[in-house]
């Protein structure tokens, strides 16, 4: 991979996007070190690039910089994730019930549209969780563009990166599959009734008991 090759999206940006991928996909562990020449070369790219990618990271809080220590790629504690899930209830509580008060026909079809894809990626005869999880996040941010609120949007993205962090262990708890599902379900009942304190009840349940599952 040359600077050329990555070229006309910003070299750091490029670079950020390929860790930030490596990182939610735990080749690069939580709390590992960032071997940042290393992976320079590998990518084929100066030192600058680098860390101005690991700046950007540094900003979401997916990495950790630490005084002549380098980078590392941040740990996240069981208080920071309560933190975040606690902030992206609040959030998408709020985003729910402006889409049930607002959203048109169409946009509720569509977020149907999407519910049905998980339903049918959640099947037990053939489960696929990474996928599962794709098409929820899908549902979410479709939520979110619904809502139309930019400032909430790009709030919910940064908190989404450091959840991230941590989805494995939920994936991994026996029955979380299921039982989002049936939140998906009872949240897409109220959001069809138009119900907005309802839609707000049932956001905050489905991140309360993410966070269980998280732990």
């Amino acid at each position: 991979m040359s600077e050329m090759s990555l070229a006309p999206r910003a070299l750091y940006e490029e670079v950020a996007e390929l860790l930030r991928q490596r990182i939610f996909n735990r080749e690069l562990e939580p709390g590992s070190w960032i071997d940042e020449l290393k992976i320079a070369q590998d990518y084929g790219i100066s030192r600058t690039p680098m860390r101005e990618a690991l700046k950007v990271l540094a900003a979401e809080g997916l990495v950790t910089m630490k005084v002549r220590r380098g980078a590392y790629v941040t740990e996240v504690s069981e208080r920071d994730l309560a933190d975040v899930y606690h902030l992206l209830g609040l959030l998408e509580s709020d985003a729910a019930a402006a889409v049930a008060d607002g959203a048109s026909p169409a946009q509720l079809q569509a977020l149907q549209s999407l519910h049905e894809e998980l339903e049918q990626a959640a099947q037990p005869d053939q489960l696929n969780r990474e996928l599962f999880f794709a098409i929820n996040e899908r549902f979410h941010m479709q939520l979110l563009e619904i809502a139309d609120n930019r400032w909430r949007n790009q709030m919910v993205a940064d908190l989404r990166k450091v959840m991230k962090l941590n989805r494995h262990n939920s994936l991994l708890k026996s029955g979380r599959i299921q039982e989002s599902l049936q939140e998906h379900r009872a949240l897409m009942q109220a959001l069809n009734t138009r119900d907005k304190v309802l839609c707000q009840q049932r956001m905050l349940e489905h991140f309360k008991n993410g966070l269980e599952a998280a732990n």
